[in-house]
């Protein structure tokens, strides 16, 4: 117990932590708290695993049951509270200890986020061929599994996911009266909402390509539902199989399952998918400062090969591949409201999620939730939504008509009910 002691005495600045470890000895942490967060280490060997490398031992503590959240708390209470307390050192108290333990942290990050096509498809396969029903219990009516846009943080989730598509759909730079019949490519295209909206409000022919077979065959599913197959196709393909040109390239929740050693050949393919006078938008998560490492635990339960990527490893690779970035936003906190609604509805179907998985499975995508909430609330994850170009003169002069196409867009359209509200009222 004595180097987690040692961390939490270091750690905790504000609040009030209770540890009671195994043997039934209590220690406390912080100035003091009306309302502390008390916590409890089952197994003997809970505490040095924590410490040692708490962003790999926190999580499979909890996972295992070696560290139990006492109520009215939940572990995303603690996730919160320790992200605090850390927050502003750069998260020192929780990655690896020690020279030899951080060069081997880098250079295992490193290695996994070599992905060749085999391992591409692999690592789409482990995070997205989980069960259809998982999905749907805490993802959105139209499984939006990216960043919501919340104009406002009291709106529903729903809400937040149509006007994110509005948002993207504003960036592309398309006319409802002139753009029908162009072609566009929708690289990562996750479970097919962005491919299907962009057809509904611009007739456009859209290509959908991934990597999870269970992914593709619901996109396909759907877009037979709607009657509309042989205008949005969905391909189970490497995006470095698409031949062809197109008028448009979305990316969305895709470049980071790409790896930086693969950012070459990212940009460059895409550049000669592109038509010279289209436009390629980008969304996916990003670290504010220098480049980083994606932690063991998230690689090793979440997205294995998975690296999210700084604004500058995203404009120097373009630059050699011959894009120009007409447009960069950092969107800060959408994710954190976007993580705790996903929370919040995994919470609340906890015993179908045990009865589908088991209990190991549902703490650690409990854990995985507030872990990544906790990074875009009080650590130093974005959003990057960046647009290129290939010909400057491939867009207007200014950005107004990207407020002007998401207002008519917003409008538009009525976000639906989540179809398990009645439950979540209950």
């Amino acid at each position: 117990m004595w180097l987690l002691n040692k961390m939490l005495s270091m750690l905790v600045k504000t609040g009030q932590l209770i540890v009671t470890d195994h043997d039934g000895s209590v220690h406390s942490y912080g100035p003091g708290s009306d309302d502390p967060i008390r916590i409890r280490l089952t197994d003997p060997k809970a505490s040095n695993h924590i410490a040692r490398y708490p962003q790999v031992g926190a999580g499979e503590a909890y996972m295992w049951g070696w560290l139990e959240v006492e109520p009215p708390h939940d572990i995303r209470d603690l996730v919160l509270f320790a992200t605090a307390n850390g927050k502003g050192n750069d998260e020192k108290h929780f990655k690896a200890k020690g020279p030899l333990r951080k060069f081997a942290a880098k250079a295992a990050a490193r290695i996994d986020s070599y992905n060749n096509q085999r391992a591409a498809r692999r690592n789409a396969e482990h995070t997205y061929n989980l069960t259809r029903r998982l999905y749907e219990l805490f993802l959105d009516e139209d499984r939006q599994y990216t960043m919501a846009y919340y104009r406002d943080p009291d709106i529903s989730l729903e809400q937040a996911q149509l006007d994110k598509k509005a948002h993207i759909a504003a960036k592309l730079c398309l006319n409802a009266e002139t753009s029908s019949g162009m072609k566009l490519l929708d690289i990562g295209c996750g479970w097919g909402g962005l491919a299907l909206y962009l057809h509904k409000h611009y007739d456009v022919d859209v290509l959908g390509v991934a990597l999870a077979p269970d992914q593709i065959q619901f996109c396909q599913e759907r877009a037979a539902e709607l009657g509309v197959s042989d205008r949005v196709k969905f391909e189970l393909m490497d995006y470095r199989d698409v031949e062809g040109q197109f008028d448009r390239i979305t990316s969305v929740g895709l470049l980071e399952h790409v790896g930086t050693p693969q950012y070459p050949a990212f940009f460059e393919h895409t550049n000669r998918l592109l038509k010279s006078d289209g436009v390629m938008f980008s969304h996916c998560c990003g670290r504010a400062g220098p480049p980083g490492m994606t932690d063991a635990w998230t690689r090793k339960y979440i997205f294995p090969g998975g690296y999210i990527p700084a604004l500058s490893e995203l404009v120097i690779e373009s630059e050699k591949a011959g894009w120009e970035v007409t447009d960069v936003e950092s969107m800060r906190f959408h994710y954190s409201h976007t993580l705790e609604e996903w929370y919040r509805r995994t919470q609340m179907h906890r015993d179908e999620i045990v009865d589908l998985y088991d209990e190991k499975f549902y703490r650690m995508w409990e854990f995985y939730l507030c872990g990544a909430e906790q990074a875009f609330r009080n650590g130093g994850m974005v959003n990057w939504q960046l647009q290129y170009v290939k010909d400057r003169s491939a867009l207007p002069m200014t950005r107004d008509y990207m407020v002007e196409e998401s207002a008519r867009l917003r409008a538009s359209d009525t976000a639906p009910d989540w179809h398990l509200a009645r439950q979540a009222a209950e």
